[in-house]
């Protein structure tokens, strides 16, 4: 009966396709179900969210992202190392274990929930320290999509500033389209073509995080499917894959992240949930507050 109930709300969460959704159903299939430790969804979570790194690398084109970005990329890149480290600083500061901080600073510097889903296998995260980093910025990312559109009515942006902003200061895609698409079509493709920039830096953080949270046995302290990530990044440099290929592999990254967040949802535990802390809560809020201040001052 476990496995029917978890295979029927998998195959709801594919067919929504909303990462959050899945992370949530997830977690309510563990606290109605008393799950063993050996069950499928807890065997496969890690290994599935690796192989949807590897199809993400094949949909990455760098040469694509360095001509859409253009002139902002150096701008776009200072933003988040900046960010980045600020965010690990914070993380001290407010005493976040280590790599619950380093999930937090990283989703808010780049991309959100892919970036931290694609970074914690890499870094060997617990289930628990993932979905509080997930729970906290799909939270944000959430308040934003109403936030900014309310701000800009007093703040009178034109839809480019406007694009600039959303893309500088929300976490995920989705939601940056989300926000931008109540203002104009100018500030969504403004909104999107700039968080190319962003997204762009899940590679060399895949590639740091690989070597910083490295282990002894692992000399090079890249893990085998971060080599076919750089991998698949490098093929589709030299063979320029088709719009219809990337987006396949774009759908295959989607389905494994939706997949591999259902599987760690159900990882955790009532216990787990309840250990959740102000902490992170905080490091994440100061650290959105700032970005919001500082990119807007940046624009303006």
């Amino acid at each position: 009966m476990n496995y029917l109930i978890a295979i029927s709300a998998l195959i709801s969460c594919l067919w929504l396709g909303s990462a959050p959704f899945s992370i949530l159903v997830g977690i309510f299939i563990a606290y109605i179900l008393k799950l063993p430790e050996d069950f499928f969804t807890k065997v496969i979570g890690t290994k599935v969210l690796q192989t949807g790194i590897v199809f993400l690398g094949g949909s990455i084109s760098v040469s694509q992202a360095m001509e859409i970005t253009g002139n902002y990329f150096p701008w776009i890149s200072l933003f988040v190392m900046a960010t980045f480290s600020l965010g690990i600083a914070l993380g001290i500061a407010f005493g976040v274990k280590k790599k619950q901080s380093y999930l937090l600073a990283a989703g808010t510097a780049i991309c959100g929930g892919t970036a931290m889903a694609t970074i914690a296998p890499v870094m060997k995260a617990k289930s628990n320290e993932l979905t509080t980093a997930l729970c906290i910025v799909f939270l944000l990312n959430a308040f934003a999509v109403i936030l900014f559109p309310f701000l800009n009515n007093y703040l009178q942006l034109s839809e480019e500033s406007f694009g600039a902003w959303a893309a500088l200061a929300i976490h995920d895609t989705a939601s940056v389209v989300g926000a931008a698409s109540a203002v104009g079509n100018t500030a969504v493709d403004f909104a999107a073509t700039l968080k190319v920039g962003r997204t762009f830096w899940i590679i060399p953080l895949v590639i740091f995080t690989a070597w910083y949270f490295k282990e002894k046995r692992e000399t090079l302290g890249l893990p085998l499917f971060v080599i076919f990530f750089i991998g698949a990044i490098l093929l589709n440099y030299l063979f320029s894959f088709s719009i219809e290929v990337t987006s396949f592999l774009k759908s295959i990254n989607k389905g494994c992240l939706i997949v591999g967040l259902f599987c760690i949802g159900t990882q955790i535990d009532k216990e787990a949930i309840k250990s959740i802390s102000i902490k992170p809560v905080m490091q994440a809020l100061s650290l959105w507050i700032i970005v919001i201040i500082g990119s807007l001052a940046v624009l303006t």
